[in-house]
């Protein structure tokens, strides 16, 4: 069994019954972050809100974490048997929230030829994955992302941490690969907000 499917049947259906917040009508936008070991993954909540935005802390109030975990893959095993367990993990992932919009990190720099074109078989099973539901799939850089989570581009993955715990009133730790998810959605609600206005 997969780490993301024991994850869903151990914690994350025991999490949506506790919260009931995936019923309150807001969007639900889904960040994946790809990676070729572990793929993170983050549900939020965009709540539109009709009243003017003053301050920072009212515009963070409309977004509300509803879940998020990574999907490990073991580094040992083959990458098609890896791939093949990504696809089928995110399925999962996507068919239990049924998010209105994916939010997927664009491919970056890699530091070699070889992790260059791992992450980039593990990007085309995550488009793959996202494109086959028909929803609406945004792509952000890294660059993007930090810039609206952080305010600076070259933040580093600690100070991004932080902000996405802070943003969205997390209390828990974080692994990087679940925070990056999510700052990808905040990203995108963030982008989606600027674009309505």
């Amino acid at each position: 069994m997969s780490y993301a499917r024991w994850w869903k049947r151990y914690s994350l259906k025991r999490r949506e019954k506790d919260d009931g917040q995936i019923k309150d009508g807001g969007m639900r936008i889904l960040g994946i972050d790809p990676g070729s070991v572990n793929c993170g993954y983050g549900l939020i909540l965009f709540q539109k809100s009709e009243k003017k935005l003053s301050t920072s802390r009212s515009a963070n109030s409309e977004l509300k974490y509803f879940s998020s975990g990574r999907i490990v893959m073991p580094a040992s095993k083959p990458l098609h048997a890896r791939l093949k367990e990504l696809y089928a993990s995110l399925v999962d992932v996507i068919s239990e929230y049924k998010p209105d919009e994916i939010a997927i990190e664009k491919i970056f720099f890699a530091k070699g030829t070889k992790a260059a074109l791992s992450l980039g078989h593990t990007r085309g099973v995550v488009l793959l994955a996202a494109a086959l539901t028909g929803l609406s799939i945004y792509e952000y850089s890294a660059l993007e992302v930090k810039k609206a989570v952080v305010g600076y581009g070259r933040a580093d993955k600690n100070q991004v941490q932080k902000m996405v715990r802070e943003i969205l009133r997390i209390n828990n730790s974080l692994s990087p690969d679940s925070a990056d998810a999510l700052a990808l959605a905040v990203c995108h609600a963030n982008t989606r907000q600027l674009i309505s206005r």
